[in-house]
Formats: structure tokens, sequence, C-alpha cells
């Protein structure tokens, strides 16, 4: 209920900013969050983040199938090694657009 309260909040405070702003200040933001998201050291940084996230996921899994073993149901199974069978050198597949670099 917290959550769904600050979201509802944040959505409103965001609605009268946005609309006392005009268009003009939209614009302006919407400009200054491209360069930002097309900054070099913005992309290595999200890139590094999710090859990260991916290394921790693979931990997570191990540890999580050590302790599960045979008691996963067979279409949980079946989709996790459909997933693994998509993985190229221990990472899966990128299809977010960012590069392996």
């Amino acid at each position: 209920m917290r959550y769904r309260l600050t979201f509802v909040v944040g959505l409103a405070v965001g609605y009268v900013l946005g609309t006392r702003a005009g268009r003009e200040r939209y614009e302006q933001l919407k400009k200054s969050a491209r360069q930002v998201a097309q900054n070099p050291a913005v992309r290595n940084t999200a890139e590094t983040a999710a090859q990260q996230g991916r290394h921790l996921a693979g931990k997570a899994y191990h540890a999580v199938s050590a302790k599960v073993g045979d008691r996963m149901p067979d279409s949980v199974a079946q989709r996790v090694r459909s997933l693994r069978e998509r993985n190229t050198d221990g990472f899966p597949e990128d299809d977010w657009g960012t590069s392996n670099t």
C-alpha cells in the first residue's frame, strides 16, 4: 500500500510540474536525458552493471538448483533448459541492444 501511495503522489507531482513547465521545458529535459543516455561513460557503466547482474543471476541459479534439485516441476525445468541453450560463452543473448564489450 505504501508503494502504491508513493507512486500516486509521484504521478501527481509529475503531472503538476509538467503542466506548469510546458512543452518547451519538456523538450529541454528530453534533450538532456538523451545526452546523458548517449554518454559513453554512462553506457559503459550500464553495460558493466548488466554483465554483473547476469553473472550474479547465474550464481543464484546454481545455488537454488543445488537446493531445489529434482523437486522442480518439469515445466520450469524445461524453460530453464531452453534459456540455457540460448546462452553464448556463459552469458545470455543480450536483447536490449547493448554490446558486451
